[in-house]
Formats: structure tokens, sequence, C-alpha cells
């Protein structure tokens, strides 16, 4: 058997070189390297580094033109589209304003949805949180949904927190909240976040719970524009809740959450069962059943039921 007689030079030589490639691949440091490539880890936006302005959008120039936007374009785009009942609008003949509007997320269909929904008193004062992540990536989106909805960005992966609700709810601009952060994937609720508890605690404001129901049926998660035939939604506007005395965010927010599923209830019910449910702590959980998620789609792309107007003669 032939070979190379091993030198002390080279033996020195390869095990430096051993040495390099072990040290290459070790998890040094105190967080240790990861194990998954970063070509294979899913994509994260970066932090905001800076809030976007949105004062300018609440100028006189930008309300005007988001009136005429809202109440005659938009208004007839959303109706032409899908079938709309608003339910509960006189609780906000009894409010002076500002308020924090809380309502479930499913659908690009629930902003517009709100706005043309709500009395044009309010909606001329009514500013909307949006994902910065999302309409403030690019200049043209953020531009355009501050002229057209009213938005300010909200972090909600964390980062730069901005002022502008707190701002708002002291000038007298009421301001929608999506508590669950994003857009629900089968139309369920998501947990809720605590922000909008906060905001109203920290603000002495009360919170309008809505339930928004069929507009993931109308336009899912995925679709870019609403289903034909016009599909029935609805909103239903819930009394105020006030903070209390000594109240946290997180007693307000279970309040919150227990309103909402009190209205998601009585939307797809009756009136006095949900109010008997809701007294009693049995309101079913807008989270939805433990099952398949094709069975979760199934029930929630049922559109809402319209009931007939019993009358004396029935």
């Amino acid at each position: 058997m032939s070979g190379t007689a091993m030198t002390p030079w080279r033996f020195v030589r390869d095990g430096y070189r051993d040495v390099r490639t072990v040290a290459r691949g070790w998890r040094w440091g105190v967080g240790r390297r990861a194990l998954v490539p970063r070509s294979a880890e899913p994509f994260v936006p970066p932090r905001s580094t800076k809030v976007f302005p949105t004062r300018w959008a609440r100028g006189p120039v930008a309300r005007a033109v988001r009136e005429v936007a809202l109440g005659v374009g938009m208004n007839a785009l959303l109706r032409s589209q899908v079938s709309v009942r608003a339910h509960g609008l006189d609780v906000l003949d009894r409010i002076d304003g500002p308020v924090v509007f809380v309502a479930n997320h499913s659908s690009h269909v629930d902003t517009p949805l709100i706005l043309n929904t709500l009395p044009p008193r309010w909606r001329r004062r009514t500013a909307v949180a949006a994902a910065a992540d999302y309409f403030f990536d690019t200049w043209w989106r953020a531009a355009g949904s501050a002229v057209l909805f009213n938005t300010f960005p909200i972090e909600r992966r964390g980062g730069t927190l901005s002022n502008t609700p707190g701002y708002l709810l002291k000038d007298g601009w009421s301001i929608v909240v999506y508590p669950e952060g994003t857009r629900s994937r089968d139309g369920w609720t998501q947990p809720f976040k605590l922000g909008a508890a906060f905001m109203a605690i920290g603000a002495g404001v009360p919170v309008v719970p809505l339930a928004l129901r069929g507009t993931f049926n109308a336009m899912p998660h995925e679709q870019g524009w609403p289903s034909p035939g016009r599909p029935p939604v609805s909103v239903r506007y819930g009394e105020p809740l006030r903070p209390r005395e000594g109240e946290g965010p997180r007693e307000l927010g279970r309040r919150i959450e227990a309103a909402m599923a009190a209205l998601l209830e009585e939307d797809s019910g009756d009136w006095y069962g949900s109010r008997l449910r809701a007294a009693g702590g049995g309101s079913a959980p807008t989270s939805g059943p433990d099952v398949a998620r094709w069975r979760r789609v199934w029930q929630t792309s049922r559109p809402p039921q319209r009931r007939a107007r019993r009358t004396v003669w029935r």
C-alpha cells in the first residue's frame, strides 16, 4: 500500500483546515445560529422605523374630497355589489362622541361598510386604524387610504408606536379599531388584542362594539372583489361600553368580547334570546367550533338570513 509519509507540517495544515470547517458550522453566540437556512425562512416585512404623517388627511380639503368620494362614489359602488343592512344606529343618538368603534374583521368590505352606514355627522369625524405594514408600505397606498378612508397607521408587530389614536380622541375624533389585528382567514374571530381598551381608558371615551356578518361570504380573504349576486351583509351597532372606575384594559377587553359575541348571536338569532344568554354568560364564543377549516368556512359562508317583518295581521 503506497502513501505519502505524514510530516509535521502536513499534520498541522490538515488539522487547521479541520478546525476551520468545524468552526464555520458551529452555532456560536448566546442566541445560537439558526438551523433553518435563511432561504427557507418565511418572509417577515421589516418593522416600521417612522410613522407616515396623516394629519393632512384631516384637513378641510381632504375632508371635502373624502365626503364626496365616500358619500357618493363609494356608497353607490358598495350598494351595487352587496345588499347592506344596518341595525342599532339609534345608539349613536344617545352619544355625543368621540368613541372607539370596535369591529370584527374578515374582509376588505368591512371599512367601507362601517363608514357608509354611519350617519354623516359621525362619518365626517371618524378615522380608521390601519396596519402600517400593509396599507402604509408604499406612499401611493398610504396616501390613497388616508384620503379615502381617513386611515392612520398602527404598527401591529411592535416597533414604533404612534400617538395618533390618543391625539385624535382628545381632539374629538372617533376611531375604528379591528382588535384582531388582521382579517380572519375563515370568518370566525381571532383573539382580541387590548389596544382598543387601552385607547378607550386612556382617553376616557366609550367603546361601541360593531358586529359585521356576511362580509366574509361577500368577499373572502383571497378575493379582490365582492362575489357576484349582491350578497347580503349587515352591521349591528351595540350599546356603548364605558370604562368603569379602576377598570383595567384586560377587564374592559373581556367586556368588549362578550358584547361582540352577544351582537353576533343577536344578528343570527333573536334579540330576546341573545340578551338572556348574554345575561347568563352563555353566548356562543365568536372563535367558532374546533373543527376542520372547511367546516368553519362553510358555516361562515352562509349569508345573514333576512327575517320577514311581522305585522299585527299575521
